[in-house]
């Protein structure tokens, strides 16, 4: 993407600052919108969560409210990276143990954690008494600007629920074939399995070596998805491959923080910059995500 190569010597040159329950009744938030990002994978190891915790904070460095939910329910591993050590998790929540607002965590990087939980996908199986009091729950969030979900890779129900629900999906994929195949494989059955509405696709390709590898896989994968599927996806950017991610992984610090003005850091940065530029439709927030999460308009 020579847009982004172009901003990104010179950022790099000068340094960088900076029955379902009635949802409409039970949210309120005074009609502030909220943007809600899902981000995914087709396999794991590609770096999706290191994109998910590092681009919250990337919108957190703008002065965005933001809320970082771990999604992953199988191999949670958010709070690992943020050296963060969740009491209390979403089905504490499920549970009517604890309200939203007990099991939020601030953290030290200016974004505040929501810690996912095994069985969440019990969700389903909820009477309608429990739904309305999640949702109502769920609306607290409603203040915060960006909510980014970081959700499991593959295809698992509680995966597709939350990007069937999401303003915007990005899929995050590496220049390695078996990454390349299974971000197609992602796509297609989001593409299919999710029905009655369009979703918000965006690719994301991390571990580049150069601005041309990282438009060369795009330019492939939306090429084929476009030919097989008749699917529209969007490049949203690339990031780097860097020592510095490996580093901070082992610190338990994000790599935005231990080295802002990276390649990586700077990547992200201009990722969340060219969000930032794209307007919301108008149907985003808080009850518009409810209303969709709850319905699971997509196939078992």
């Amino acid at each position: 993407m020579e847009e982004q190569a172009e901003d990104l010597k010179e950022l790099l040159q000068g340094g960088v600052t900076g029955a379902t329950p009635n949802v409409s009744e039970t949210v309120s938030n005074n009609g502030h919108k909220t943007r809600i990002i899902a981000i995914t994978s087709g396999k794991g190891g590609v770096g999706k969560t290191n994109i998910s915790v590092n681009m919250a904070i990337a919108y957190a460095q703008l002065g965005k409210k933001v809320i970082l939910i771990d999604g992953d329910l199988g191999m949670a591993n958010v709070n690992v990276l943020m050296n963060v050590v969740p009491q209390y998790n979403l089905m504490h929540v499920i549970n009517k143990k604890k309200t939203m607002k007990e099991i939020i965590l601030d953290t030290e990087f200016g974004i505040k954690f929501i810690a996912g939980a095994n069985g969440f996908s019990k969700i389903a199986n909820l009477s309608v008494e429990e739904l309305e009091y999640f949702a109502k729950q769920f609306s607290t969030l409603g203040n915060a600007d960006i909510i980014i979900i970081d959700t499991g890779a593959g295809i698992a129900n509680n995966v597709l629920q939350f990007v069937a629900a999401a303003d915007e999906v990005y899929v995050v994929t590496t220049p390695e074939p078996t990454a390349i195949t299974d971000a197609y494989g992602i796509i297609k059955i989001i593409t299919t399995e999710i029905i009655e509405r369009p979703v918000n696709l965006k690719l994301l390709v991390n571990r580049v070596h150069s601005a041309d590898e990282g438009k060369r896989i795009s330019e492939r994968i939306i090429t084929i998805v476009g030919q097989f599927l008749g699917y529209k996806v969007d490049y949203i950017g690339f990031v780097y491959d860097d020592p510095i991610v490996q580093t901070s992984v082992i610190r338990q610090k994000p790599f935005i923080v231990v080295n802002p003005t990276c390649k990586p850091s700077v990547c992200l940065k201009h990722i969340v910059g060219r969000i930032e530029k794209s307007e919301m439709t108008g149907n985003e927030g808080v009850n518009t995500f409810l209303k969709k999460f709850l319905g699971k308009k997509y196939r078992n």
